[in-house]
């Protein structure tokens, strides 16, 4: 009889019943096993060693499964140069996944309101354009609302971003991140740009309309702001998940 099973499975399988058929002058493959008679002890291991094979990979598949849940990469080259979005209990300046502890999920989507952002390579005779959005709205696998538009402030001066404030024209009201239950993380990335001189950024009525299916490559486009000067992403999920 034999079983296949890919991956560390294989190396396991070959390894138990390499030592159940060097028992007791068991021989196995196409030829004769013990002359017809085979030992009990060997025969138990034979039993046993395909049974405990598939409850291991059967812990192995399940534990792939569930790390699926939980995505592969942050990329952590989305984040760069220095910006910091900052929470009340969370202070974030890399890429990276909000932890359940402390009810930071639950925190983050109903309690805290909008975060300070602070970039200190702002520079001060400068003006800047945030944008904060959900790229996996409503769901990484179905993003048929991406680039929720969460956030969006224009005329942002930068001596108020080396101070970690921001106060400028207000387009989009902040929106906290909520991510529907059962859809999986979705990523929440700001992005700084900067503004041309005495170029004034707003959106238009079909953009206010909707905060979904947002054309933000257009938007970006449309005022000349090129590429961030600084950006940053967390990863979260819905908090009952």
């Amino acid at each position: 009889m034999y079983f296949y099973f890919g991956g560390a499975c294989s190396h396991l399988l070959l390894l138990m019943t390499s030592a159940a058929c060097s028992d007791g002058g068991l021989h196995c493959g196409s030829r004769t096993l013990g002359g017809g008679n085979l030992p009990q002890k060997s025969l138990s291991k034979m039993i046993c060693a395909p049974f405990l094979l598939s409850l291991l990979c059967f812990v192995e598949l399940h534990m792939v499964e569930t790390s699926e849940d939980i995505p592969d990469s942050l990329d952590p080259s989305f984040c760069h140069d220095g910006l910091e979005v900052i929470y009340p209990e969370l202070d974030i300046d890399k890429c990276l996944i909000v932890s359940k502890d402390h009810k930071l999920r639950e925190k983050i989507s109903r309690t805290w309101k909008a975060p300070d952002i602070y970039f200190p390579r702002a520079k001060k005779g400068k003006v800047y354009v945030l944008v904060m959005v959900d790229p996996d709205a409503p769901s990484r696998t179905k993003p048929t609302s991406t680039h929720w538009r969460h956030w969006l402030v224009a005329n942002i001066e930068g001596r108020e971003l080396k101070k970690g404030k921001i106060k400028g024209k207000i387009l989009t009201e902040y929106q906290p991140p909520t991510p529907p239950q059962k859809s999986g993380f979705h990523r929440y990335q700001f992005m700084l740009f900067e503004q041309l001189p005495q170029t004034p950024v707003s959106l238009s009525d079909g953009e206010k309309s909707s905060r979904g299916k947002w054309d933000f490559p257009a938007f970006i486009t449309r005022f000349n702001l090129g590429e961030p000067v600084a950006a940053l992403q967390f990863l979260t999920q819905n908090f009952k998940d």
